[in-house]
């Protein structure tokens, strides 16, 4: 073990219920390292990190904080041990001081706090006025306010999970001002980003995770950033793109039209987006988490504010109009988070599969007509061969697959010209995202237009037609073709690509 070991983390296995997380992970921090952690969606890192935080308890490994095992799964005792994470999101009280966030929960008397704060303050070099409300601070002074929540606790680990997601570039330059100051404290800092320009330039050591794995870790010097990618792909994933070309039909786009435009579109996390769906087309949307795709959908569909740019559909103007209208006029939305909003739980099959079509002729404008009803639900649960008890099941108590059935079912109800899929399998197992698969190409067969967002590379392309990749925020590469492979898509998600007009 090294003599300056902060954290050792040796052999972590993790499984909830079949699906095994972490495969046998092993770790190590140093004091004054930073250890940027790197790995697509799904890659098991915070299920790691929340390992470290006693959150989660793990299966079997073991886990050293300076030389001593970690005996309690508690996050108390990883607070008492030293560890402290700042989440990606600040959790502060906007209406309470700067002060008063950063002393909660402590049994000190508030002079003693104030002394401690104040010279900690001093000795990292930051100036913050602690009377100051949460609610004014900038996000970077946010985290600032989380990080000194640590230091206070004396922490000697911190991890801090994708903290420049939200920051400007000034902002950014001061949070990496800051993670080197720690590091000359002595403070060993484990940095989860999908951004590989930062590896780069604020850590010393860096580490891929890839299917609850780390194949790849070492000092940053003996990196490139076209290592980093190729680290990041699967060992067959060359293979899988192979065979899926082969199967893969091509649109004739001299011939097609556009469906769906955005022209110099911008919103709250995205900025002059422009691109075509065709008829009958996927158009995949690939990119990392926080990358802008949602903002993108949700814009689009009315929930979010639009700050420039237009959108038609099917040569219509469709900028800015409510939910309700971007509906009717054709475009509907199945949702990432399909608990949250997509699915009303305790409700039935038919409740969910019909409700997007209430107040509609067919099913009725004062009384709902519950036969059309019936017809509705059976006609999606015969297509996409949903397993249910009955119309009457609680949607609910359905597994993931077929929830994830009944929200694309309910989307499809009212007739759309184009739907956004956002991560459509997210959270289901192999045998339902084979399902939901099917039902994309079906749809697609049919002639409907698909923008497909979906952080898994193998997914895109697997399903799409053409590939635009999104990347803080904007387009930054189009991909036709032999070009879409993982190589190239996970390149250009993170950031590795040469800019190009993208939109025709």
């Amino acid at each position: 073990m090294p003599e300056k070991a902060l954290l050792n983390i040796k052999n972590i296995y993790k499984s909830f219920g079949m699906n095994a997380v972490l495969k046998g992970i092993s770790l190590d921090l140093n004091e004054g390292e930073v250890l940027a952690l790197i790995g697509g969606n799904g890659a098991g890192k915070s299920t790691l990190m929340k390992i470290i935080m006693g959150i989660y308890q793990h299966d079997k490994g073991e886990i050293f904080v300076r030389g001593e095992k970690v005996t309690s799964n508690k996050t108390s005792a990883a607070l008492a041990s030293g560890i402290y994470m700042v989440p990606q999101e600040p959790m502060l009280f906007p209406n309470m001081t700067v002060e008063e966030n950063i002393v909660i929960g402590f049994e000190k008397k508030g002079s003693e706090l104030h002394k401690e704060l104040t010279e900690l303050m001093t000795a990292v070099g930051w100036k913050l006025d602690l009377s100051r409300k949460a609610g004014s601070l900038s996000i970077a002074e946010q985290q600032m306010v989380e990080i000194l929540r640590g230091l206070l606790r004396h922490a000697q680990i911190l991890i801090l999970d994708e903290p420049t997601s939200a920051l400007t570039f000034d902002e950014v330059e001061s949070l990496f001002r800051s993670v080197n100051e720690l590091r000359a404290k002595g403070i060993g800092i484990i940095y989860i980003t999908h951004r590989l320009t930062e590896v780069f330039e604020i850590a010393t050591h860096v580490a891929i995770m890839r299917d609850g794995k780390i194949p790849v870790r070492g000092l940053v010097t003996e990196f490139t950033r076209e290592m980093l990618v190729k680290g990041l792909l699967p060992p067959d994933a060359q293979e899988k793109e192979d065979t899926l070309k082969e199967q893969m039909k091509a649109i004739d786009y001299e011939h097609s039209r556009p469906v769906f435009e955005l022209q110099k579109f911008s919103g709250y996390g995205f900025t002059d987006i422009s691109l075509k769906v065709y008829q009958g087309e996927i158009l995949g949307l690939a990119g990392v988490v926080g990358a802008g795709r949602t903002e993108l959908a949700t814009t689009v569909f009315g929930r979010d504010k639009v700050l420039g740019g237009k959108a038609y559909l099917e040569g219509r103007d469709i900028t800015g109009l409510s939910t309700r209208q971007v509906i009717a006029a054709g475009l509907n939305y199945v949702p990432e988070d399909r608990h949250y909003h997509g699915l009303f739980k305790i409700s039935d099959i038919a409740a969910n599969t019909s409700s997007a079509m209430l107040g509609e002729k067919t099913m009725g404008r004062f009384l709902l007509n519950r036969k059309e009803e019936y017809r509705l639900t059976q006609k999606y649960v015969d297509d996409f061969r949903t397993k249910i008890t009955g119309q009457a099941q609680l949607a609910g108590s359905l597994s993931g697959g077929n929830q994830q059935k009944v929200v694309i079912g309910r989307s499809l109800s009212t007739s759309p010209k184009l739907v956004i899929l956002d991560e459509p399998t997210r959270g289901i197992d192999a045998a339902a995202r084979g399902d939901v698969y099917s039902i994309i190409h079906e749809l697609r067969n049919r002639g409907l237009s698909i923008l497909l967002i979906s952080s898994d590379m193998e997914e895109i392309i697997e399903l799409s037609d053409r590939v635009m990749t999104v990347c803080q925020g904007r387009i930054n590469g189009e991909f036709t073709g032999e070009d879409i492979n993982q190589d190239k898509l996970m390149a250009a998600s993170f950031g590795i690509t040469e800019k190009k007009e993208a939109g025709a």
